[in-house]
């Protein structure tokens, strides 16, 4: 079994592939201060948790938008499994062109998104990663990563609003019942959840404008299922893109 580890900003999220299948997923906390031997045994546990055997385990391919984090899990795999991770990074072969300013500077979960929605459904496409900030990525008809647009997160959004001001409170991140809200707290949902399907909505259509293209639409990310059921655009929901990704680039580089 390949461990695929996505280290995100907020979640670090543990995938595990037998041949092509995507036999289990978890996720955790990002904490910077946790050491080598914490994030071992934290690993061990979730698998534990998953049923899953610490000996079929064979490989380990790690994304990260972390830098602090990358040679600690490393080394807590390392330690936990006794194998060598695969490192997203220059050097690793993805099969993805990419065309803009700086490619080294490209997120290692953005290239683990693009590969697997090149693959998986073809190009040209546009790809929607909503985590702690909402990517867009285009790839063109070619195949190549040809730039991306950040845009602050759902939940980020959600946060800004009880934090940084004096009267509103912490709201779960559900769809209201109604766009016009009647109370505080549906009235910063429907902010929250058809704010951001509109602008996805409408950032669709300048992508298509710009590209002068029928772009394919895929949405992954924890969230994702929450804003994108309520666009008007046709868009594909595939949760797991990022850990698909880093298993192709597995295959390509083991």
């Amino acid at each position: 079994m390949t461990l695929c580890i996505d280290i995100g900003n907020s979640n670090i999220v543990f995938g595990g592939f037998e041949d092509e299948k995507l036999s289990f997923v978890a996720r955790i906390s990002t904490n910077t201060a946790k050491t080598e031997d914490e994030y071992a045994v934290t690993i061990l546990d979730v698998l534990s948790l998953r049923n899953v055997d610490k000996e079929s385990i064979n490989g380990c391919i790690i994304s990260s938008v972390v830098p602090p984090l990358n040679s600690v899990i490393k080394n807590a795999v390392k330690s936990a499994f006794g194998i060598d991770s695969l490192v997203v990074g220059p050097g690793i072969k993805t099969g993805l062109g990419i065309h803009c300013d700086n490619p080294s500077s490209v997120g290692s979960d953005i290239i683990c998104a693009c590969v697997a929605a090149n693959k998986l459904y073809g190009s040209p496409c546009l790809v929607i990663d909503m985590g702690t900030a909402t990517k867009m990525s285009v790839i063109d008809k070619s195949g190549t990563f040809i730039g991306v647009s950040i845009i602050p997160g759902v939940i980020m959004g959600m946060k800004a609003l009880s934090e940084g001001t004096a009267q509103l409170p912490q709201i779960s991140l559900e769809a209201p019942k109604a766009l016009i809200g009647k109370n505080t707290a549906d009235s910063m949902k429907s902010g929250i959840v058809f704010g951001n399907a509109s602008m996805i909505d409408g950032m669709i259509d300048r992508f298509c404008e710009e590209t002068k293209e029928a772009l394919k639409v895929i949405a992954t990310g924890g969230v994702c299922e929450t804003i994108t059921g309520f666009c008007k655009h046709g868009i594909m929901v595939d949760e797991h893109l990022v850990l698909k990704g880093l298993d192709i680039i597995y295959k390509k580089n083991k």
